[in-house]
């Protein structure tokens, strides 16, 4: 307590008993008491004080770094789209440029014949329909027979008098 001793203490209580007197000395003891638990509330409420602004300094550094994490992310996760869509934009450029286009018939010379692996069907096994180069005519007549082979001609023109 302030580097004062037992022995110090008794010294000044004995100057302070013959300068105050003894019947002021109470009082001025009493009020003595109260200055110094005054000091202490004062200065445990300026530690306190201290103290929450040294956290609250603290949770606005934690704050800053959360929010500027948060930046970080999103702005990872929007270079991440913006990758992806790019890739899907040149995967779909490559398939809509592919030399195999299905909506468009295939040149004898775009197709080389060992392309054609062993894993594919023999031509014999493939529809008539699959055959890009086939003349429309001809594919039309083809249908025609496989019909007619399938259900003989006398029963077809029977359903035709039926129906007519």
């Amino acid at each position: 307590m302030l580097g004062i001793e037992f022995p110090e203490l008794v010294v000044i209580a004995v100057v302070a008993l013959i300068v105050i007197g003894p019947e002021s000395l109470p009082k001025v003891a009493r009020t003595m008491g109260h200055l110094w638990g005054r000091a202490q509330r004062y200065i445990t409420g300026v530690k306190a004080d201290i103290s929450r602004d040294m956290a609250l300094e603290e949770f606005r550094k934690l704050q800053e770094d959360a929010r500027q994490s948060v930046a970080n992310l999103d702005a990872s996760m929007h270079q991440a789209t913006q990758d992806l869509g790019n890739q899907i934009h040149e995967i779909s450029n490559e398939i809509s440029a592919s030399k195999y286009d299905l909506g468009r018939p295939i040149p004898a010379q775009s197709m080389p014949t060992n392309e054609i692996s062993a894993e594919s069907l023999p031509g014999s096994e493939l529809l008539k329909s699959e055959s890009p180069r086939v003349d429309v005519a001809v594919h039309r007549n083809e249908i025609i027979d496989e019909h007619h082979a399938v259900m003989p001609a006398s029963l077809e023109q029977k359903k035709s008098t039926n129906n007519g």
